[in-house]
């Protein structure tokens, strides 16, 4: 073992609507370029590369890193729903951690089309299929419309119904990711919106209106991961990796009867709980967070999951700011998906960018002040998610 991976260089191209006709291995080469720049390192340094995309055939991690040289080295093409990108890290982290290489490259990037995602093979049961069934039950009606927006949507009625949760409590949060983003200008959506506007916007899926809901996006992101060692040698400044831990669905998630055990509760708690135990980090002492926003529902979910808040008080924790800047702890500066945009393939590793911008002290006019310690929280229904905690070298 060879001590903690580190983060020395990170990108991101700006996010964009699919109508833009961004092309996958054209971002996702401009992405890998930039993380390497910003790292002062070259492509010939690089020894493994770990590329996520949802949408996409096989090889799209070769097509793009083909477009910077044709080095010989190994390149893994990962898919794991929307952690994909920071399963992407996690393997680069796993294989430095482990001796196994010295410096890898973690690319994520998405192509994606206008509107709500959809089935790609229709020719097959879909992995969702067990998720569907259950909601159905939960719902006692078929769902209809968008089947994320049905999942996270009873989340929502399961924590309402639990602890009295209001609707506006779920608009707060597309409220705040707004204004975090106009901060952001790689973000797609910068312009501010009131609780109003959020509220009375079309309906999804009760209680989500359309505003909270992350829109499609195309983009990339990537980071470098090297050693202790190789840090020294080349004179790099990394931010540490301090612990991180990825989990899948646990026994009981479809006779529950919950809908935010549906939508990872359970994966994310045990993830937080083993990254805290690992690292010996309070989750008091964390400053900043970019957790996995695709519906409001999510967040406010996650808020508990995670342990910022205890179970049953995600609402006052909104209410009393402790979400954003001045709170606790402040919550997707980025805009997080809701805002930000998610390109799939690259959301975990954007969020990475963010927070590593933000230990570093160079996230401008979003920067959290005196960031020592952030947490990543990327999740992917199906299920995976992966929890990473990262510290000021």
């Amino acid at each position: 073992m060879s001590g903690n991976a580190q983060i020395v260089g990170v990108a991101i191209t700006p996010f964009s609507k699919p109508s833009a006709g961004e092309i996958y291995f054209d971002i996702g080469a401009r992405a890998a370029q930039a993380a390497l720049k910003d790292a002062g390192l070259d492509y010939a340094d690089v020894q493994q590369a770990y590329v996520g995309y949802m949408y996409g055939d096989t090889c799209s991690g070769q097509r793009a890193l083909y477009e910077l040289a044709l080095s010989g080295i190994p390149i893994i093409n990962v898919n794991n729903a929307c952690a994909t990108g920071s399963t992407a890290l996690y393997l680069a982290r796993q294989a430095v951690e482990t001796g196994v290489a010295d410096c890898v490259l973690a690319l994520g990037f998405e192509q994606m089309v206008p509107g709500a995602l959809g089935a790609v093979f229709n020719d097959r049961p879909s992995a969702m299929e067990k998720f569907l069934e259950t909601v159905t039950a939960l719902q006692g009606h078929e769902v209809s419309g968008v089947p994320t927006a049905a999942l996270f949507g009873s989340a929502a009625h399961d924590h309402m119904a639990k602890y009295g949760t209001k609707p506006e409590a779920f608009g707060q949060i597309a409220v705040k990711a707004r204004r975090h983003a106009h901060r952001n200008p790689n973000a797609v959506f910068r312009d501010e919106l009131s609780l109003e506007q959020v509220m009375e916007s079309p309906m999804v899926y009760a209680p989500l209106t359309r505003y909270q809901c992350c829109p499609p996006t195309t983009g990339a992101a990537a980071a470098v991961v090297c050693s202790e060692r190789f840090a020294r040698k080349h004179g790099l400044a990394g931010v540490e990796i301090l612990a991180q831990s990825m989990t899948t669905d646990l026994p009981g998630v479809f006779d529950a009867k919950s809908g935010m055990s549906l939508v990872g509760y359970e994966m994310a708690a045990k993830a937080a709980r083993n990254v805290y135990e690992a690292s010996g980090v309070d989750v008091a002492d964390i400053d900043v967070v970019e957790l996995h926003d695709c519906f409001t529902a999510n967040e406010l979910v996650a808020y508990e999951a995670l342990g910022l808040t205890a179970p049953g008080t995600a609402e006052k924790f909104i209410a009393d700011g402790d979400n954003t800047y001045g709170g606790k702890y402040v919550t997707n500066p980025s805009g997080g998906l809701l805002s930000k945009g998610h390109p799939i393939g690259a959301t975990g590793l954007a969020q990475c960018a963010e927070l590593v911008w933000q230990l570093r002290g160079n996230a401008g006019a979003r920067q959290v002040e005196s960031a020592r310690l952030a947490l990543q929280h990327n999740l992917g229904i199906g299920g995976a998610c992966v929890v990473t905690l990262y510290g000021k070298a």
